[in-house]
């Protein structure tokens, strides 16, 4: 998937000590990009927009 162009963010829930850090871009047509900010060129998890939104609804369930 051709992630140029992307406009990583840091998630939220990501700390503020340089550790374990997700960032995510989501201003691409039709493609949710996650990946690891500690790793810029790695690899990237692609979502589509819809299964975003189901994944990250889950994911705040108490």
């Amino acid at each position: 998937m051709d992630m140029t162009g992307a406009q990583w963010r840091k998630s939220s829930r990501s700390g503020s000590n340089g550790g374990s850090c997700v960032e995510v871009a989501d201003n691409l047509p039709g493609v949710v990009g996650v990946r690891d900010s500690k790793d810029p060129t790695g690899p990237v998890l692609t979502f589509t927009p819809r299964a975003w939104r189901a994944f990250v609804a889950h994911a705040r369930r108490p």
